[in-house]
């Protein structure tokens, strides 16, 4: 879920310089999409996958080691003492806070070849909102395409057996060029306690749709597409303190790597997406958990 940006590029004054603005102003849409559409787009591949469920697997594992500990829950709850009253000082005043993370292997990067995973984690305070105001908005899914949107287009749940959630969720994302994903989730809520309550959410299925709301639209083959979107794994954390309840999400995704000489055109759009769209995320359910506590 990320918002729409615009952004000015700024590049020094030489005759390359130049012919890059020219290209850019006859058409960046159409340069993309030849980019894009290149031979040289990477498939997802048995490799890449298995380098992205190893990750997934070890990431996993450190969270459910940090949720049957109990404690510090919260990511900034491991910052240092000054670090982390000033971070809680950040978050009652409205601010997001984010951090990048990288799940190590014995303490080596784990290599994905032809492939990006990237993760983040993001953190907000809700102030004056119960625990109770924070599922009802998580788990109403149907409503997602009001809350979330424009990232959200549509959402509907296609079953529930009590905590348990099969979702569909249609994304919009906008930077330069428009993806349009349908999208399937796995996901499952826990109430730890009165006070604290966390979610585990898959991305079961992810279509890139082609011509999107044109008579000719059609999905294409999962893996056999653009790359923007390979794979999606979601934790949520949620616990009422403070006047008020903290908001983690944590996200790891997969998406194409960047063609070699091409990083200073594709490399913003694929590298930018998942750090804006889990802070609008954040953004957008405070709001919409501050509106159904006035209701």
């Amino acid at each position: 879920m990320e918002r729409s940006v615009r952004h000015v590029m700024h590049f020094p004054s030489t005759p390359r310089s130049a012919l890059l603005l020219a290209a850019l102003a006859a058409g960046t849409q159409l340069l993309l999409s030849l980019v894009i559409a290149a031979p040289a787009v990477p498939q997802l591949t048995p490799p890449t996958i298995e380098a992205f469920n190893q990750y997934i697997r070890l990431t996993e594992a450190r969270n459910d080691a940090e949720l049957k500990r109990g404690s510090g829950l919260l990511w900034i709850d491991a910052l240092s003492g000054s670090e982390r009253a000033q971070a809680y000082d950040q978050l009652r005043r409205g601010e997001v806070k984010m951090r990048k993370l990288v799940t190590l292997k014995d303490g080596v990067q784990i290599r994905c070849p032809d492939g990006m995973i990237h993760h983040w984690v993001g953190l907000a305070f809700l102030p004056a909102a119960r625990l109770a105001d924070v599922l009802g908005v998580l788990e109403d899914y149907n409503r997602h395409a009001i809350y979330y949107a424009p990232d959200v287009e549509r959402s509907e749940i296609e079953s529930r057996d009590g905590d348990h959630f099969r979702v569909f969720l249609r994304f919009r994302r906008h930077k330069v060029v428009t993806v349009v994903l349908n999208t399937e989730h796995d996901v499952r809520y826990f109430r730890d306690s009165q006070m604290r309550a966390h979610s585990r959410s898959s991305a079961v299925r992810i279509a890139q749709v082609e011509n999107a709301g044109k008579r000719d639209e059609r999905e294409k083959t999962t893996g056999d597409d653009d790359g923007f979107l390979w794979r999606m794994e979601t934790w949520w954390r949620m616990s009422e303190a403070d006047g008020g309840v903290y908001v983690q999400s944590e996200v790891v995704s997969l998406t194409r790597d960047i063609p070699a000489g091409l990083a200073w055109l594709i490399g913003p759009f694929v590298t930018s997406i998942p750090k804006e769209s889990l802070a609008f995320t954040l953004e957008a359910t405070r709001k919409a958990v501050a509106a159904r506590s006035r209701n």
